[in-house]
């Protein structure tokens, strides 16, 4: 067991009652955990798996106001989103930036027509905006998109969004909610709820070890995203609040765009929208919206969702996009809130904001929403639960200004540049300070960010590092793959007795050559 686990259990186990326990890692069940502990509650956070191990790493990399829901009409949760976005930016700088995009334009009405919605977006961030929105000409527009297919382009818009790195911001919310004094542990599954006197009763399993524990609290959130339903039914609440979306993100080299800019096409051939961005020093291409009804850990796509993106980028790019140029392809499961009545159909069309429910036996269930709102989605979460008498209400907000663990008073490297030591902001010379540091791995990744994981961030299996701590799964599988071993072997060194290396590997081909 690593070193920092067993002092966490044994701290869990002193506990008679918590006042809050969150079931979910990801980024609504660690914002909520973060939010309570600064209130001074006394939080334990349960994560079945890894931290941000399921939709909370699987994003599209976009720190978003909602360029999409302006043109719903949603102007509310897009003036939510455009002032969270500002403060996620400034309570870790250097894990959440801005970003310029270019709406590329080949008929003579779509400058005007999405130049005039994206000021009205400009308009409605006010002092939360990153940049005015501008109307390039052609030559304005293939400076800034090197890589963009010259045929019929007219001109283009350029507009400002957020991008961010949303796994290692939720070991970052994660570290901070414990250094606000909550006890959170990642690989930790609840198995059994059950209510008790004013309160649940919690049996929890150490996922790597076995061992079950027993843990109570006065009120307990269920932060499960896609999985909320099946921890309702344990509680004994017949459920069915999430209809999932699949998306599907295809890597690829840098060189098929060049810039520093992203590219949104808003509207393809079938009516979806494309992105090709820039991240961690490759391109993402994505994404999709399909329907799924399983809730696999690790969904693969379908293969149209592959070709739609495969063909078109291949459209908008001057460079074709073959399967053999794919560096990773990763799935999330969007938990969209399901109508009343679902009858299935085209899951665009369900809601992107979140839902609050307090059960009659007290459990209060949250999911839907997105990670650019996590902050404000926790806020409403502990309302409910001061409504429903399961907490004394205490005054919050603190949320909103406390600075992340690492978080540098700014940052000087852009996100969408390859990965490395300025990914951990303020404590960059911390790990240098490691043995290790001068040895490298590949990506970016030295030996020393090994141990570092290892020790501080949670990391307990290879996966968890090459995965999440440093992004190289997502990047390029097969170098993820390549690296693995010497990852294992810091890892044992580091007190991991079993780092499962045999099935990051069989990740790692999953990702590499999906479908295959």
């Amino acid at each position: 067991m690593s070193a920092w686990r067993g002092p966490v259990w044994a701290a869990v186990d002193r506990t008679p009652v918590f006042d809050l326990l969150v079931v979910g890692g990801g980024a609504t069940g660690l914002g909520v955990a973060l939010d309570a502990a600064l209130r001074g509650f006394s939080v334990a956070l349960f994560e079945s798996h890894d931290f941000a191990g399921g939709t909370s790493s699987r994003a599209t990399k976009l720190l978003h106001g909602g360029v999409r829901y302006l043109a719903q009409g949603n102007v509310a949760l897009v003036r939510e989103a455009l002032a969270e976005r500002t403060a996620v930016m400034a309570i870790a700088p250097h894990l959440a930036q801005p970003l310029p995009f270019v709406m590329p334009s080949r008929h003579w009405w779509e400058t005007p027509f999405y130049g005039i919605g994206l000021k009205l977006y400009d308009l409605l961030a006010g002092r939360a905006g990153l940049g005015a929105t501008e109307f390039l000409d052609r030559a304005r527009t293939l400076a800034a998109l090197p890589g963009v297919n010259p045929d019929g382009l007219r001109g283009g818009v350029r507009y400002w969004d957020g991008q961010f790195d949303d796994a290692r911001l939720a070991i970052a919310l994660a570290r901070s909610a414990e250094a606000a004094g909550a006890r959170v542990l990642n690989h930790a599954q609840v198995t059994a709820i059950a209510p008790d006197g004013e309160g649940h009763c919690v049996t929890v399993r150490d996922r790597l070890h076995g061992a079950e524990h027993t843990v109570r609290a006065r009120c307990v959130v269920n932060a499960t995203g896609v999985w909320v339903d099946a921890l309702r039914e344990a509680a004994g609440t017949p459920s069915h609040m999430v209809s999932p979306s699949q998306g599907v993100h295809v890597v690829v080299d840098r060189a098929f765009l060049g810039g520093e800019h992203a590219l949104l096409v808003p509207k393809t051939q079938d009516g979806r929208v494309l992105f090709a961005v820039p991240w961690l020093g490759k391109l993402i291409l994505g994404t999709t919206d399909t329907p799924r009804q399983d809730l696999a850990r690790e969904p693969e796509p379908f293969a149209d969702e592959l070709a739609f993106i495969l063909d078109e980028a291949s459209r908008v790019l001057s460079r074709p996009v073959r399967r053999e140029d794919i560096r990773s392809v990763w799935v999330g499961l969007r938990p969209l809130v399901a109508p009343p009545s679902d009858g299935g159909g085209a899951t665009k069309g369900l809601s992107r904001e979140h839902t609050v429910l307090v059960d009659p036996n007290g459990l209060v269930t949250v999911t839907g929403g997105k990670w650019t709102t996590y902050r404000a989605m926790a806020e409403d979460v502990l309302d409910r639960c001061f409504e429903a008498g399961r907490l004394p209400a205490r005054p919050g907000g603190q949320s909103a200004r406390h600075r992340l663990v690492g978080a540098p008073p700014s940052a000087s490297v852009p996100i969408h540049a390859a990965p490395g030591w300025h990914l951990y902001g303020a404590e960059a010379e911390r790990v240098r300070a490691l043995p290790g540091a001068d040895r490298h791995l590949g990506m970016g990744l030295c030996v020393a960010m090994v141990r570092f994981a290892a020790r501080h961030e949670y990391a307990l299996t290879v996966e968890d590092v090459l995965a999440r701590r440093w992004r190289a799964l997502f990047l390029d599988a097969a170098e993820a793959a390549r690296m693995a071993p010497e990852v294992a072997q810091v890892m044992r060194e580091e007190g991991v007795a079993e780092p499962r290396l045999d099935d990051f590997l069989a990740l790692a081909q999953r990702y590499a050559a999906p479908g295959v």
